[in-house]
C-alpha cells in the first residue's frame, strides 16, 4: 500500500516535515517514492506548500494519506477538488482553481514562533533597582547609628 505522509527533517528540537509518497512499510526517514511537498508547524503561520496536481496523481492511483497530511490536504482544498475529479471535473480547470485560490490567499512572511525561541538578555547582568535597594537599608542604617550616638551624648 501507498501512504502519502510526512518525513521528518530539521535539527534536533526544531522539527519540519517533507511531504513524500512512500510504501507503508518503510520507515518514517526511510525510503520513498516521491517528495510532493514540505510542512513547518514552527512559524507563525504553519508553512504548507504541496504540489497540487502530485498529490492529485497521487491520491487519482490509490495513495492514502496519513490522519496529518490529510488534514493539511483538507485545509489547503485538496482534497475537495480530489472529490470534484472523481466525480468527472477536467484536472486543468481544477489546478486552474488551485492556482487562483493560491495567489488569493494574503502572502505573509513567516517568522518563527517566539514562544520556542531561546531568549535573549538585553538588560545588564546587575539590574538598577537591586543596587538601589541595596544602599537604601545601608542609608537606613546610617540613621540609626547618628540617632545612637546623639543618645549617647546627651
Amino acid at each position: 500500500m501507498i501512504k502519502i505522509r510526512l518525513r521528518r527533517v530539521g535539527a534536533k528540537k526544531q522539527p519540519s516535515y517533507r511531504v513524500v509518497v512512500a510504501d507503508a512499510r518503510s520507515p518514517r526517514d526511510g525510503r520513498f517514492i516521491e517528495t510532493i511537498g514540505f510542512y513547518n508547524p514552527r512559524t507563525e503561520p504553519e508553512t504548507v506548500k504541496i504540489k497540487e496536481d502530485r498529490s492529485l496523481y497521487w491520491l487519482g492511483v490509490g495513495a492514502q494519506p496519513t490522519r496529518p497530511v490529510a488534514r493539511l490536504l483538507k485545509k489547503q482544498g485538496t482534497l475537495a477538488r480530489f472529490e470534484r475529479l472523481k466525480q468527472g471535473e477536467s484536472l486543468e480547470t481544477l489546478l486552474v482553481e488551485a492556482e487562483e485560490a493560491a495567489q488569493a490567499a494574503p502572502e505573509v512572511s513567516p517568522q518563527t514562533r517566539r514562544e520556542h525561541v531561546m531568549p535573549v538578555a538585553e538588560e545588564p547582568a546587575v539590574k538598577p533597582e537591586t543596587v538601589e535597594s541595596e544602599t537604601e537599608p545601608a542609608e537606613a542604617g546610617d540613621e540609626s547609628e547618628e540617632i545612637e550616638t546623639e543618645e549617647t551624648e546627651e
